[in-house]
């Protein structure tokens, strides 16, 4: 059940306690928002148009998950009487208890090694390895590494989701203590 969490100005945000049930595709296929289970009965959260980040937090959420999300009741549409309640959204404050993840600048990932991945024109940019995250080195850093498929490796840097929902990338800083980059980021 929902309970009062805060106000914005005229506007109640409330924070709403359930398990996740499913994505909420718009028509052009990108994601909108999230149907919840709130103690048997479904309630929405709408994300703002264009709101990436908002939809990347809930990709990789599998059915069931517990969910605590804020927001700000719709009221009534001009379009049609709404099934559910509809809230916007405003935050993902947990999932199962703890804070949702979000990109993480000092995250380590490892495994080992099963393909490459390439740029748009075609040039080896980093790896994918067995556990199913994406190291993201550039070119150059691919290049500078001549990591090989059935090599152990072991990056730094900030992660994120993939959009698949299976794995993570991280924008590697560190491959096996060697650093990508120079300090000036180049």
């Amino acid at each position: 059940m929902p309970s009062h969490h805060e106000s914005h100005g005229t506007l109640d945000v409330w924070s709403v306690e359930g398990r996740f049930q499913q994505l909420i595709y718009s028509p052009r296929g990108s994601i909108e928002g999230v149907l919840i289970d709130t103690d048997g009965v479904p309630t929405q959260f709408v994300f703002d148009r264009h709101d990436e980040d908002a939809a990347r937090a809930f990709e990789s959420l599998k059915v069931g998950q517990a969910l605590v999300i804020e927001g700000i009741e719709a009221g009534p549409s001009p379009k049609a009487e709404s099934e559910h309640t509809v809230y916007r959204f405003e935050r993902l404050a947990s999932v199962d208890g703890e804070p949702p993840r979000h990109a993480r600048a000092d995250e380590r990932i490892e495994g080992t090694v099963v393909r490459f991945n390439y740029a748009r024109h075609g040039e080896a940019n980093g790896v994918v390895l067995d556990t199913g995250d994406f190291i993201h080195m550039k070119p150059d850093g691919h290049a500078k590494l001549a990591l090989k498929v059935g090599d152990r490796v072991r990056a730094e840097g900030r992660t994120q989701p993939l959009a698949t929902g299976q794995g993570r990338v991280v924008e590697a800083v560190r491959v096996n203590a060697q650093a990508l980059r120079d300090a000036d980021g180049s």
